[in-house]
């Protein structure tokens, strides 16, 4: 199950990395930020597994960062409704 959400988090960031690039999706929208979680989520599940501590603190901050801003982002869109 660990490997699983391993590579369902990499194929996350990979997507989100790539919509990004090729403009598709902008860093201002949701669904940048929700990618970034899942990978974030899926590659510390898998890093925990493997007791491989630098990627599990990586991909911690990496998934804070996403909360902070999906929430920053959703409470903008609020204030402009």
């Amino acid at each position: 199950m660990y490997p699983i959400l391993g590579w369902v988090g990499t194929l996350a960031y990979l997507l989100a990395y790539f919509l990004l690039s090729i403009n598709k999706i902008s860093a201002r929208q949701l669904i940048y930020h929700a990618l970034n979680l899942v990978g974030a989520v899926g590659l510390t599940a898998n890093a925990l597994y493997y007791a491989d501590l630098p990627n599990v603190v990586v991909n911690v901050v990496w998934g804070l960062i996403a909360i902070s801003a999906y929430l920053v982002i959703s409470r903008k869109r609020k204030k402009q409704n």
